[in-house]
């Protein structure tokens, strides 16, 4: 729905609400996409939840409490009584089902568990033994699963029985009697062949699996680089457990580029799934400010270097003109080197197996954009420096000048984007997250270093003490 029509949607409900008129709640709850009504409910105070959600019913609840953010899950379901609980969590898909226990409290769990039939309560128990972030926890068990000694007639015949329920028949897999995956089909392929037609003779072979323990952010990289429309999930005997689908996947991307970004900017904690609007305050302040407080204290080691070279900022002042600029593009270049290098890690285009060669490439890639940030501004100094000011202040000239600070640049900018290629490399190696060490760490590094290298490199050169 486009967002003009979402808001006119929005604003009718919401007095239909208020007007207590529970026909015209339905008739427009019904009318839209359920994404769309659980952003209106995300919206709504708790009073004009329980008169949505009981005026709609736990038919048209289901999806809609499938797109709701964790934290408030637990709570629109209570809103149910036992009875319509039952229908509605026995409609949820298992993956959205498990998606639902893994987050609410234990107690909720033990209550919504014993409200499922045998079979969900069995499907659900073996999908709760994956973590959440894994392809186990994320994939569907209700697929098309047929045997490879089957004839094109007999498959037909039982994906007929479970076409209501698969997640999807794009893809059919192909099991043997054990239920180890050995291949796959296309339902265009059963269309297309004769009923006597076995099997294994049009199946193709099943070259991309993942296992169940494997990271859902993996999942989502083989999903996109082999264009895969679903993923099979086996175990490490290959018994086909379940698949991801590509929904699945643009899920996980959004869901771990979010996180990435949040790092990158020195925010912490889990992240809320309520959007910006609806999260509390004292959650936004407890997710940024242990970092914000702990870096406050590290620049003071800035403040430190600059006192400790106080004397030769006394004996040419005119070097501080040029210490933010030395700084800052130190930290945009390493910064630009760190998030190069985090995008490829993702993509699982390197690893730590590749450190030197990243190093060599940044080292090369570092010094052609230091020579060139120092030619500009060795140009800058010489030409119109100048005529803003007659003369430096000090016992050197303009063009010593401008060679002492283009040469500092220019090492400021190498040792930063090496250093910022190398920071993720290195979390990596010792198992943290590059995005959370990158960002905050490398600032202030930096500053650090690139105050250390200017006064020691302008110092040398212009022979102050």
């Amino acid at each position: 729905m486009a967002d003009e029509h979402y808001e006119e949607w929005k604003e009718r409900l919401i007095e239909a609400l208020e007007a207590d008129d529970l026909s015209a709640v339905l008739a427009l709850a019904e009318d839209v996409h359920y994404a769309d009504l659980a952003a209106l409910y995300e919206d709504l105070d708790e009073e004009k939840r329980d008169v949505l959600l009981k005026t709609i019913g736990p038919e048209l609840a289901t999806d809609l409490v499938a797109e709701l953010p964790d934290t408030l899950i637990e709570g629109a379901l209570n809103h149910f009584k036992p009875a319509q609980l039952r229908v509605l969590l026995g409609n949820l898909s298992d993956d959205d089902r498990v998606d639902v226990f893994q987050v609410v409290s234990q107690e909720a769990q033990v209550r919504f568990f014993s409200l499922l039939g045998p079979r969900d309560q069995e499907l659900t128990r073996n999908l709760l033994k994956y973590d959440e972030e894994s392809a186990g926890g994320r994939m569907t068990t209700l697929i098309g699963r047929i045997t490879a000694d089957m004839t094109v007639k007999q498959a037909i015949h039982v994906l007929r029985r479970h076409r209501d329920d698969a997640e999807t028949l794009a893809r059919i897999f192909v099991v043997d009697e054990e239920g180890r995956l050995v291949g796959k089909i296309r339902l265009r392929d059963l269309a297309f062949s004769t009923w006597d037609t076995p099997i294994r003779d049009i199946m193709e072979e099943a070259d991309e699996t993942i296992l169940a323990t494997a990271d859902q952010e993996e999942a989502a990289r083989l999903l996109a680089r082999y264009d895969l429309v679903v993923l099979p999930v086996v175990d490490e005997f290959h018994h086909l457990l379940g698949v991801l689908t590509y929904d699945d996947a643009l899920e996980i991307v959004q869901e771990e580029a979010t996180e990435d970004v949040e790092k990158l900017a020195a925010i912490s904690g889990d992240q809320s799934e309520e959007s910006y609007l609806n999260t509390p305050v004292l959650l936004h302040y407890r997710r940024r400010v242990m970092w914000l407080t702990g870096l406050a204290f590290v620049s003071i080691a800035s403040g430190y270097v600059m006192f400790r070279f106080s004397e030769i900022l006394a004996q040419a002042f005119v070097l501080s003109l040029f210490l933010p600029m030395v700084v800052a593009a130190g930290g945009n270049s390493g910064g630009q080197a760190a998030t190069m290098v985090i995008r490829a890690m993702a993509l699982g285009e390197i690893s730590t197996g590749n450190a030197l060669r990243i190093a060599w490439k940044e080292a090369r890639t570092g010094l052609f954009l230091g020579l060139s940030l120092g030619l500009a501004i060795a140009a800058f100094i010489s030409l119109v420096l100048p005529s803003m000011q007659k003369e430096t202040g000090a016992d050197f000239g303009f063009l010593k000048l401008a060679f002492a600070v283009s040469i500092a640049l220019t090492v400021q900018v190498l040792s930063a984007t090496v250093l910022g290629a190398m920071l993720p490399l290195g979390a990596r190696a010792i198992r943290l997250d590059p995005a959370v060490v990158s960002s905050p760490s490398l600032a202030s590094t930096v500053d650090v270093s690139g105050m250390l290298i200017y006064f020691s490199v302008a110092g040398a050169i212009l022979h102050l003490r």
